[in-house]
């Protein structure tokens, strides 16, 4: 059985600003922020997801730059968490690219903004995995975000990230970062037990 993490960011079927279903570009500062944070916090793979052909020449372009003796020159972290990067035409495809590599359909689970049914928070997902044992393929979408029919084809869509107000548009990279760094803060404390304490400053 497996509970390795996937994360994949979704170019389509997204809305804009008019709520609209398109496909988005993919940007060059995603690939290289999200694919840290995912290195960052141990995903195993990070799919780009876009149908076009041309989008997939351009992240084979910025991805094989950091796969030069130029780049681990320049900057040898950077290469290291594009490794993990990988161009997927579908999100289908990706769960089947997934399938193949753990023997076990991952439990498919989408981020949104906005309320809709069958959200749940992230420390029960990191309950689910833990009882099922099988992978988790995490999904963002860009633009406006993922539509709707992806949030009720999935297993299950995580509560939106709240601040302190009703302001609420995140970058997908801070959103990205915050809901790793929430999976992974959960799995330590249920495995290690540990809590969280203020520590006392010397007087």
């Amino acid at each position: 059985m497996s509970n390795s993490l996937y994360l994949g960011l979704v170019h389509y079927p997204v809305y804009n600003r008019k709520n609209e279903i398109v496909t988005t570009s993919i940007t060059n500062l995603d690939l290289h922020d999200i694919a840290r944070s995912c290195k960052t916090y141990g995903v195993k793979t990070f799919f780009c997801i876009n149908p076009l052909e041309s989008q997939n020449i351009l992240m084979s372009k910025i991805k094989d730059f950091w796969q030069t003796d130029a780049a681990l020159k320049f900057n040898s972290d950077r290469v290291e968490a594009f490794k993990i990067l990988q161009y997927s035409k579908a999100i289908e495809d990706a769960k089947k690219m997934i399938m193949n590599q753990e023997g076990y359909d991952p439990i498919v689970v989408t981020t949104t903004a906005m309320v809709v049914d069958n959200q749940i928070a992230v420390n029960d997902l990191v309950e689910i995995q833990e009882n099922i044992n099988r992978p988790i393929l995490l999904l963002f979408g860009t633009g406006g975000g993922l539509v709707k029919d992806i949030h009720d084809s999935v297993d299950y869509t995580l509560l939106p990230l709240n601040g302190v107000d009703n302001y609420n548009h995140l970058t997908v990279r801070s959103a990205v970062a915050i809901y790793l760094d929430r999976f992974s803060s959960e799995k330590y404390r249920r495995n290690y037990g540990y809590s969280s304490s203020v520590r006392k400053g010397k007087s």
